[in-house]
């Protein structure tokens, strides 16, 4: 059976059962005068997600309207979807804790601000600005296999800052955020690695 195909089952349950636990949670926007705790991993956490949540979104934008192959282009359109409204989740809690939200941080522009200035890459599996240059100027199968492979890394990551929220964070919804992040990215790099070797490994 096809790899991709298999995990899908598993990736529709694993989102389901985040999205009835996140709105559980209550992780939606922080309220005005929402006085749950907060330490600086959990602000480390927050602010560092929303860079890396944007150049997913400006990769997955891309993706979407460039790769060749539809299961491509559906894997991005999940990905904008999801990590676009989380966006405007965190720099809503960086807001009431009174915390700046990074400079990249466009709340007027589509999914939270495509803006790369001001973007920091240093944040765990972030792709540098060669990586985005050739990301962008790739077509067709090659754009495809870059997408993935770049990605894969990318969500690699991103568990790791939400494994290290976990450790040492503080807030209870930046934490059920990370549990969120751990599982679906989990599933979807599953999903992208059976991509890459049904059609670009021998």
């Amino acid at each position: 059976m096809n790899t991709s195909l298999k995990a899908r089952p598993l990736l529709l349950v694993v989102l389901a059962a985040l999205v009835a636990a996140f709105a559980l949670a209550g992780c939606g926007p922080t309220k005005p005068g929402d006085t749950a705790a907060f330490n600086d991993a959990d602000v480390t956490f927050v602010t560092g997600m929303i860079g890396h949540h944007q150049q997913a979104v400006v990769m997955s934008d891309w993706a979407a309207e460039r790769a060749s192959d539809p299961k491509v282009q559906a894997l991005a359109k999940r990905i904008t979807a999801a990590q676009g409204p989380e966006i405007r989740t965190m720099a809503a809690w960086l807001k009431a804790w009174d915390q700046p939200v990074p400079d990249a941080y466009d709340p007027d522009a589509e999914h939270g601000g495509h803006a790369m200035e001001g973007m920091d890459m240093g944040s765990e599996g972030m792709m540098s600005a060669d990586d985005m240059a050739t990301l962008e100027k790739a077509k067709g199968a090659d754009f495809d296999q870059e997408f993935l492979r770049q990605m894969v890394k990318h969500h690699e990551g991103a568990v790791t800052m939400s494994k290290d929220e976990l450790k040492s964070g503080e807030n209870p919804k930046a934490k059920v955020l990370a549990k969120a992040i751990i599982a679906a990215q989990t599933a979807e790099i599953a999903e992208m690695k059976g991509l890459l070797a049904e059609k670009f490994i021998e």
